[in-house]
């Protein structure tokens, strides 16, 4: 899987070099590089600053995707679930490639409705890598790290088992959201909610055992 893993990032990386290259004769001196929550330009910066949005980022998360596994203390180690996290690894890549892409578009003169097709790509995002949460293993760089989760075998299992369906069903019912161009706050709550409630089913979890003396030992 590592193998894999660095097939895909290198080739889109070189991918993401090449459009660079190819469409840098059309890029202004300066790019846009930041919208505002309405789909706005309200940032710029000279063109260079692609080479770290596109390539750069890519290159950079690749390499810490290669490190992590090797610096993970044994009792946390990511062996157990390597498939999975090279496979999570490699979608915040591919995320990190479609943000370029768009980014790319727009300063080379194209009309990209920002406030929509980000979210849209985290929204995928999030269904992508809810499906495969119930498979990561208790690790300090992957999942939902709380203080219950890593102090419990069984609280993390549940917790992440609970965080990928409302991981999967806040994706689903963004991409829904946005289909029906449903206001602001609205994909943000969407976007945003599963999170705390994760952490206080692991919370709620922790404590159940807790009273029963199910917990176990270390």
């Amino acid at each position: 899987m590592r193998t894999r893993y660095l097939v895909v990032c290198l080739s889109l990386i070189a991918a993401a070099c090449a459009a660079l290259m190819y469409y840098w004769p059309l890029l202004p001196a300066e790019v846009p590089v930041h919208w505002n929550i309405e789909g706005r330009v309200d940032g710029h910066a000279g063109r260079a600053v692609m080479w770290v949005v596109g390539p750069g980022s890519m290159a950079l998360f690749t390499l810490v995707g290669l490190a992590l596994p090797v610096l993970s203390p044994r009792r946390f180690g990511i062996t157990e679930f390597l498939s999975t996290y090279y496979y999570i690894a490699g979608l915040v890549v591919c995320m990190l490639g479609y943000v370029f892409a768009l980014v790319l578009i727009a300063g080379t003169g194209g009309t990209v409705p920002m406030q929509r097709a980000v979210p849209a790509g985290l929204f995928l995002l999030l269904v992508l890598m809810g499906n495969p949460m119930g498979k990561v293993r208790r690790n300090f760089y992957v999942g939902i790290r709380t203080p219950w989760t890593l102090a419990s075998e069984r609280v993390w299992y549940a917790t992440h088992r609970m965080a990928g369906r409302l991981m999967v069903a806040s994706g689903l019912l963004g991409l829904l959201a946005l289909s029906m161009r449903a206001p602001g706050w609205s994909i943000l709550l969407l976007g945003l909610a599963w999170a705390p409630l994760v952490v206080l089913y692991s919370l709620l979890h922790y404590k159940r055992l807790q009273k029963s003396h199910s917990l176990e030992s270390h």
